[in-house]
């Protein structure tokens, strides 16, 4: 699809279309089922004790649960460019026609629309 959001990486802008972004959020949301199934506990209960400071009680989970953190704030930043997306373009374009053409593969016109800054 065409319609893209900028990313800042370093001093490049890479364009990550809808696309991509609605694939990293099925992949990080499977990453972090796997995590929820094997602690026993929603990515959100654990991230509110882990950037409170709290630790593993084992240390074999360290690296778990660094991975668990970073797939649960990553979730949460392209979650957020996904609204910030769907926002703009249901400023110009309905959702009927929106799902219409995006389950087609069509492009979507209007970019100067979807320029959007994100600092991850």
């Amino acid at each position: 699809m065409v319609w893209l959001i900028w990313m800042r990486r370093g001093r490049r802008k890479t364009a990550v279309t809808l696309d991509e972004i609605l694939q990293d959020i099925h992949a990080l949301e499977e990453d972090l089922q796997n995590y929820e199934r094997k602690y026993g506990v929603l990515s959100e209960t654990f991230y509110e004790s882990y950037i409170a400071g709290e630790e593993p009680a084992d240390d074999a989970w360290v690296l778990d649960w660094s991975g668990w953190a970073g797939a649960y704030q990553i979730l949460v930043a392209r979650r957020q460019q996904y609204r910030e997306l769907m926002a703009n373009l249901k400023a110009t374009t309905s959702l009927p026609t929106i799902i219409e053409r995006t389950a087609r593969r069509e492009p979507l016109q209007s970019l100067s629309a979807m320029r959007c800054m994100f600092t991850p």
